[in-house]
């Protein structure tokens, strides 16, 4: 059980993630733009975590200034950059081409790890990526004539938040090596804010944060599909593979999925359904490993 353990806290994360639809909403409600409630989410988060780590993480709360690059690399080219990407491509495109991209990301994490972290890519990783792409792109929705409209420039910064949300598993798997799943998770938040504050004027709606149930929204972003999500998918690369885990993560748009079923009424088609099941697929294909056939040994003479 404790093998899984890695993949249960990926896939943990992934549903906490999946979450992020019902704060969004509210904040969205309550009058922020997407790149606002970006800096609330990241702002809250640093907030929360360092509190956190005062509290019971003293030790993992220094790193060494030649190791920031590594949480520029989680904090300002992963989390800021693809976000800026995923809601760019929100405003060209709309929602279910710009998730379907968003979820090429195993694809990207998987070379990149065979790349610069020397991680393998059998045949079971293949066609997980494979089945992972495909049904991201039936669970958006996606049909065969809406990419014709497109333009290249938007496609490619659709493609950009995949690849931005990919190099959180490569330059986290690097930091992992050297800093506690806590630590990297504080410093990703920590730079992250202090990159997005000046550049947002996010404080001029300061006084908005607390209206009414407004600080609910806020609180549970930062906390449910970020602390611990982030944590939960740091602990469990600390303890896997780049690539893997990526592709266990894309159960992300499935929890999604079921969110907007149950809570806003949402009527997925049977081609989004056949996409959730092949996301599921991919994630339990490289979560199971079939046992060696036993060779047969002096069988004549049994």
């Amino acid at each position: 059980m404790y093998k899984k353990l890695p993949y249960l806290m990926i896939a943990f994360a992934a549903a906490m993630w999946g979450l992020i639809g019902f704060f969004v909403k509210g904040l969205s409600d309550a009058g922020f733009s997407a790149m606002e409630i970006v800096t609330v989410r990241v702002v809250t988060a640093a907030g929360i975590l360092v509190l956190v780590g005062l509290a019971a993480y003293r030790d993992h709360l220094k790193i060494r200034i030649k190791d920031l690059p590594l949480f520029i690399g989680t904090g300002i080219l992963s989390i800021v950059f693809f976000n800026w990407c995923y809601f760019t491509a929100i405003e060209l495109m709309n929602i279910p081409i710009a998730v379907a991209l968003l979820y090429t990301s195993p694809a990207f994490v998987a070379v990149l790890s065979f790349i610069f972290l020397k991680e393998s890519i059998d045949r079971k990783k293949l066609i997980a990526i494979a089945l992972t792409i495909i049904g991201c792109t039936l669970a958006a929705g996606i049909t065969g004539q809406e990419g014709a409209s497109f333009s290249a420039a938007a496609l490619l910064i659709g493609l950009g938040a995949g690849f931005g949300y990919a190099l959180y598993s490569i330059f986290g798997k690097v930091a992992l090596r050297k800093y506690h799943p806590f630590t990297v998770t504080l410093y990703t938040f920590i730079v992250a804010a202090a990159a997005l504050i000046p550049t947002t004027g996010i404080a001029g709606k300061a006084s908005i944060l607390f209206n009414g149930s407004t600080w609910l929204y806020v609180i549970g972003l930062g906390i449910f599909p970020t602390v611990l999500a982030y944590f939960a998918y740091s602990w469990g690369l600390e303890r896997t593979e780049s690539s893997t885990a990526a592709v266990v993560a894309t159960l992300e748009p499935v929890i999604a999925t079921l969110l907007g079923v149950i809570v806003y009424g949402d009527r997925p088609g049977i081609l989004q359904l056949i996409g959730s099941l092949l996301i599921v697929i991919s994630v339990v294909a490289v979560n199971i490993s079939l046992p060696a056939r036993k060779l047969k040994s002096t069988s004549l003479s049994d």
